[in-house]
């Protein structure tokens, strides 16, 4: 078994000050396959420190030097592909072609993205049609970087990339279920050559080491990723310091597929739920069917997730889904699809129970409900797992209705080949982002959400933005 006990502070690996043994669990086997620390509160104090010490001087580099130092990281993490897609398939449960193909390309796809947006932003600006006045953007200073299990690289990336580029100095803290992956980080940031402290990674829990970045009064943001319910624990604990949270959180998209959809838009929609084994905030959950293909798309989803998506260890290649996360994920979903059935929802694929032959391991039966109605558990609360709804729809405005009656706004879909009702419908969609057609995101589109979805975006010159504050300088000119 692995050991990876030491935490990254200050330019070095060090031992563990207060810390605790955890074992990570290889979701395919349900078997302990390393070791790490959880860290006390000694260990977050001693991170923040020296994310601290360094703030100075790393603030006032140039953004051609943070830029330069983007290149060189992006350049050690494509480097370290391999390791970082085995460390991920193991920890996780994403299968091996998948890890390599989508989890850890995400990662130098968001560098790259940076690195585009940095070039251009105008880090200080004179106001438009006031020449003496300038607008400054400064580094907000110290940031805890909050990160989950499911899409690793990519969110690590989203989050360390606009603080090298904004010239914040970081305390990483990765989820204890996927923390392989982020120690791999910490030696790519090594190998760069990011100056002592401008990086620093700590392992621990929510509760102990979460707990204490979040309320940390040297502490000037958290970045934050994962469940509504713990974003609104950290807003909370954040509160008596009064410092920035920024939260990306849960969702459940809607799909909304008309008559003149595309004919690959029901196979497609289903596709996306399925990957990663449902495990994705912005998953399209929900797909709501006009009413004149709605028996034909049922038919079709069907069938995709009985005899498309199919189910494996992590490590076999090949275009399977693997398990979920862990033994709690897996009890959550296996509650979730009997309550649809108990609710009366028309299980149409899956069910409850391990798939055939695989008698080991957190594996979950694609599932596809129809005849779902959008005051079901099944269709308000977020799954995290390969589970779909289906809903009937009549008109557009019922259509935009149902999208919008849900606590959450992530992210929304629309297919249709109607260009103007496709903009009209996108238009009222109360999401932080909607995707039309199977259209993917720009490299540089801001990334995040309304409502219990959270607030703030990632990504390109927005994310920058949130990572630094607004200085206004008058009387410029003298």
């Amino acid at each position: 078994m692995q050991e990876y006990r030491n935490f990254y502070i200050g330019g070095q690996w060090v031992a563990p000050r207060a810390g605790t043994d955890h074992h990570v669990i290889n979701p395919s086997t349900e078997e302990p396959c390393a070791v790490i620390s959880l860290g006390g509160q000694a260990d977050t104090d001693a991170a923040v420190a020296a994310a601290k010490a360094a703030l100075p001087a790393w603030m006032n580099t140039s953004p051609a030097d943070r830029i330069a130092i983007l290149e060189r990281i992006c350049t050690e993490y494509v480097k370290r592909h391999e390791d970082l897609a085995q460390a991920t398939s193991m920890e996780m449960g994403a299968p091996i072609d998948m890890a390599r193909q989508q989890q850890v390309t995400s990662g130098d796809w968001h560098f790259e993205g940076f690195i585009k947006a940095a070039k251009s932003f105008e880090f200080e600006r004179v106001m438009d049609g006031e020449d003496n006045d300038v607008l400054r953007y400064e580094p907000i200073g110290v940031v805890a970087m909050i990160t989950p299990w499911n899409w690793p690289q990519n969110q690590i990336a989203l989050k360390l990339g606009a603080a090298i580029a904004s010239g914040c100095t970081m305390i990483l803290k990765p989820s204890e279920e996927s923390p392989i992956n982020a120690m791999i980080f910490a030696e790519v940031m090594e190998a760069a050559g990011v100056p002592a402290g401008v990086f620093n990674l700590i392992n621990g829990d929510g509760v102990g080491v979460g707990t204490q970045l979040t309320a940390h009064r040297d502490v000037d943001m958290v970045s934050f990723t994962g469940s509504s319910r713990a974003g609104t624990l950290i807003s909370k604990n954040a509160a008596d310091t009064l410092k920035r949270v920024h939260l990306e959180l849960g969702g459940k998209g809607a799909n909304i597929i008309f008559a003149d959809a595309d004919d690959k838009a029901v196979k497609r929609g289903v596709l996306s739920v399925m990957n990663n084994s449902g495990q994705s905030c912005n998953a399209p959950t929900r797909m709501l069917v006009e009413r004149a293909r709605y028996d034909a798309a049922v038919q079709e989803a069907a069938q995709v997730a009985t005899s498309i998506v199919s189910v494996g260890p992590s490590d076999q290649e090949g275009r399977h889904i693997g398990p979920v996360v862990n033994q709690t994920q897996y009890e959550k979903i296996q509650a979730m699809i009997q309550t649809g059935i108990d609710e009366g929802a028309r299980l149409v694929a899956g069910g409850t129970g391990r798939p055939d032959g695989l008698n080991q391991g957190f594996f979950v039966k694609p599932t596809v409900f129809a005849d779902v109605r959008n005051d079901m558990a099944i269709a308000q609360q977020e799954i995290f797992g390969p589970v779909l709804s289906i809903l009937p729809f009549d008109t557009e405005e019922d259509a935009v209705h149902m999208a919008n009656d849900t606590v959450y706004g992530l992210t929304n879909y629309v297919q249709t080949s109607d260009v103007e009702k496709l903009r009209r419908v996108a238009r009222q969609m109360r999401s932080g982002m909607v995707q039309a057609n199977g259209a993917s995101r720009a490299q540089t589109a801001p990334f995040g959400g309304m409502k219990q979805s959270g607030n703030g975006r990632e990504g390109g010159k927005t994310g920058i933005e949130e990572f630094c504050e607004l200085k206004v300088m008058s009387g410029w000119n003298g």
